[in-house]
């Protein structure tokens, strides 16, 4: 959000919950991403919806349902759709299994994990014709636990992951590959980024 902002973007973000520090210029709307309504006049008007659901709590089991209705919405407005998925949905090489195939029952968010997964698999077999998506698989090490630094510096992969286990990515700089990519009409299908 800060990052779209800064370079002059218009910006609508929809949460459950208000941030605690808001961007200025910035339009929040405070929901839930299965509100269709909410998320339909959202994305209405929009270049490019990114999209980022944890499948936790009241969300688990839900995603896949909920990126269908915001994929329909996105096709609808002409708006390209770019989902923040896992590591986990990378492949350990070309044409082999993803990470998330070797998971065991004691990984703590293997059911996360494989519901990422789901949602890619829709994405590439079943998504509704003429839907622009991209579905990117950050770092092995990414999120609020492992904020890391703006570097300004990433890079890019298709479906097989860079650097494994031992990836990173900071938070600052998912936001700017991401409005790079918006910006630049680049990156489709299945991509990975790591610092």
């Amino acid at each position: 959000v800060a990052e779209a902002a800064a370079r002059g973007h218009d910006v609508v973000a929809v949460s459950r919950t208000a941030p605690s520090a808001p961007v200025a210029g910035v339009d929040y709307r405070q929901g839930s991403a299965a509100d269709r309504e909410l998320v339909a006049d959202a994305i209405a008007g929009a270049d490019a919806v990114v999209a980022s659901l944890s499948p936790r709590g009241d969300m688990a089991g839900r995603t896949l349902g909920i990126y269908q209705d915001v994929a329909d919405a996105a096709l609808a407005a002409g708006a390209r759709l770019i989902v923040i998925g896992g590591f986990n949905a990378l492949r350990t090489e070309e044409g082999g299994p993803r990470f998330a195939a070797s998971l065991d029952d004691s990984f703590p968010f293997k059911d996360e994990a494989l519901e990422a997964v789901s949602v890619l698999d829709w994405l590439q077999s079943d998504a509704p014709e003429g839907l622009d998506w991209t579905f990117v698989s950050p770092a092995a090490t990414f999120g609020a636990y492992a904020p890391g630094e703006r570097s300004g510096r990433y890079r890019l992969g298709g479906e097989v992951s860079i650097d494994g286990y031992a990836s990173t990515l900071s938070g600052a700089d998912i936001a700017v590959a991401l409005v790079d990519a918006i910006e630049q009409d680049a990156h489709r299908g299945h991509i990975g980024i790591v610092n």
